[in-house]
């Protein structure tokens, strides 16, 4: 009882009127399930008063009441710095306060993730540029994928726990110091973002479902090395699995690897894994990398065509496309005299 009266006391005595005691004693707390990016800008000559609320419409924090309360506890109140802010909402009252006292993340870093990364190379890059441990973000987008469902729709078909495929590649600027959640947060709502441009209905009526898409989606980015030819790639990928023919797609295995597009050898094809798309039929449990937009799309709109094999054929990237076994065979020894 005394510990009550104490708090309210300091309720009073901040001038948080009678609804805002209910809002801290009273009010069942609501668990903020999702963690998402948000820039809030704390104005020059703000009070507690004003931030507070700034943070609570963002969903940065719960409670508004609460922040002032603590902040008056903590005799911080004159001490929160104006400025723009990279944080995410459902913060705790801790992380909040220490980057309002440290001051705005005026210092970014550029980090550009490239079409057809994998998680590694992602968390490799992080590490070099941000300083965020390779372990930690591997540890968190390779096996804890549920953990960002809540927040993320889309995440509901991953059954491998991995995000693989969903961190968009693009060039972000992350504020210096950002964990490795922040920044998974920062490529998921990207990934969000873009896919919501993607008409799905076509692969919907094929069958297939969001996750298979991307899935998909990666392999013609890992697949593809001219523009024009994602399209065609997914239609030969669609076709071979219309006709319930294995894939046989070299950058299934070479994601199973070690190493950066690794030299494939007949002994690799041989290799027991569900990501073995010579070994096993149907689609790999999942995205092998991260699809760009375009991609995306041509996974969604395969062209219309009737081929069943690609070969590489020329040292600029492009494919020679055929519809028999006996064409692509022929391509293939052709290959050999322009691609070595």
């Amino acid at each position: 009882m005394g510990f009550v009266v104490i708090i309210v006391g300091l309720i009073l005595a901040v001038g948080i009127p009678a609804y805002g005691v209910w809002n801290i004693l009273l009010r069942p707390q609501v668990t903020v399930e999702a963690a998402v990016p948000v820039r809030i800008v704390v104005p020059s000559g703000s009070d507690t008063k004003t931030i507070a609320e700034v943070l609570a419409s963002k969903g940065v924090i719960e409670n508004a009441a609460m922040f002032r309360l603590r902040a008056r506890v903590d005799g911080i109140d004159s001490k929160l710095r104006p400025g723009e802010y990279d944080l995410i909402t459902g913060m705790r009252y801790k992380n909040v306060v220490a980057r309002l006292l440290s001051g705005p993340s005026l210092d970014y870093v550029t980090v550009t993730v490239p079409e057809g990364f994998t998680v590694v190379q992602i968390a490799e890059r992080l590490e070099k540029q941000m300083g965020i441990p390779a372990v930690e973000f591997t540890d968190l987008a390779m096996k804890q994928a549920a953990s960002f469902a809540s927040g993320h729709p889309l995440l509901g078909g991953v059954s491998t726990g991995s995000l693989e495929g969903y961190l968009f590649p693009k060039t972000y600027r992350i504020a210096k110091g950002s964990t490795a959640r922040e920044a998974i947060e920062m490529m998921l709502a990207q990934f969000d973002k873009e896919l919501a441009q993607v008409d799905l209905s076509y692969a919907e009526s094929k069958g297939l479902n969001t996750h298979e898409v991307v899935t998909i989606a990666s392999m013609i980015e890992r697949e593809a090395r001219v523009p024009k030819e994602r399209p065609i790639v997914s239609s030969v990928i669609y076709n071979r699995l219309s006709k319930n023919m294995r894939l046989e797609i070299d950058a299934t295995i070479e994601y199973i690897l070690p190493g950066t597009r690794p030299r494939l050898l007949n002994k690799h094809l041989k290799i027991n894994s569900p990501y073995n798309s010579y070994m096993y039929g149907g689609l790999p449990p999942g995205p092998i990398a991260s699809p760009g937009l375009a991609s995306l799309e041509s996974a969604a709109h395969p062209a219309d065509t009737e081929y069943l094999y690609y070969v590489l054929t020329s040292t600029d990237g492009s494919h020679t496309f055929t519809k028999t076994l006996e064409e692509f065979l022929i391509a293939k020894e052709k290959s050999r005299e322009v691609v070595p």
